[in-house]
């Protein structure tokens, strides 16, 4: 009960706050859908969740592109084993090799996700979309972020790079229930960021009906209609984002 306490304290602050953000944020987004790009989102470890919560998933929009740490095995053929162990997300070098690999194209935007915001892989992800004058818009804890030192050799963090960042509200080390010998239990960031990427997807929705566009936007696959739906929303992204490969 204490972890359903904590949750929701912050599932209702992160929920009713940073509305300037998230507006700023879905304009964005919407802007690169009208223009025909697609939203291409990344996370590595638990925060390739957030790529998952926008990309592909009923009731989400279909120009979406989840970009992950696999992509360089599924998509570039290297060994399985190059993504053994957690050093692998620290690989500044990964980064080009991703980019490289996925379809993006110039008025793509990039949403990505990281609780600390500092390993090697995401920042210098950050630093090639903004390079590549992608919008970004970046989900990370503005409490650990801001206890930790940057693991990037220009010793940049994510939240530092993207045009619009949104604190997932977590506290330091992401747990939210002390334990009596140090550490703490209870993740959250999966969960605040989730409820983050739902808000922005809506408003971008609004935005879009707003604008007289009608939303591409996925149904179930598991009701009747919804895979005949989505096959043709899908039909005018093919090659763009992966599910249409």
């Amino acid at each position: 009960m204490n972890y359903l306490t904590a949750i929701e304290e912050l599932i209702d602050r992160v929920g009713r706050g940073q509305s300037d953000l998230k507006g700023r944020a879905a304009a964005l987004l919407t802007t690169s859908i009208i223009n025909g790009g697609v939203i291409q989102a990344f996370g590595c470890g638990h925060s390739e969740a957030l790529a998952m919560e926008i990309a592909g998933r009923a009731g989400g929009l279909v120009p979406t592109n989840r970009i992950a740490l696999r992509d360089i095995v599924l998509y570039g053929g290297d060994p399985l084993d190059v993504l053994a162990g957690p050093a692998v997300e620290r690989d500044t070098g990964i980064a080009h090799r991703l980019y490289a690999l996925a379809p993006v194209k110039p008025d793509d935007a990039f949403v990505i996700a990281s609780n600390s915001g500092i390993n090697g892989a995401v920042v210098e992800m950050a630093l090639l979309v903004k390079e590549h004058g992608h919008p970004l818009i970046a989900i990370t804890s503005a409490a650990h972020s801001s206890g930790v030192e940057s693991r990037h050799p220009s010793g940049r963090k994510l939240g530092e790079i993207a045009d619009v960042t949104l604190d997932n509200g977590a506290p330091y080390g992401d747990a939210a229930l002390p334990l009596p010998g140090g550490g703490a239990v209870g993740a959250v960031s999966s969960i605040t960021a989730a409820l983050l990427a739902q808000q922005i997807v809506i408003e971008v929705v609004d935005r879009l009906l707003a604008a007289g566009v009608t939303p591409p936007v996925y149904l179930s696959d598991n009701v009747p209609g919804g895979k005949e739906h989505n096959a043709e929303l899908e039909a005018r992204y093919a090659g763009r984002i992966r599910r249409t490969a």
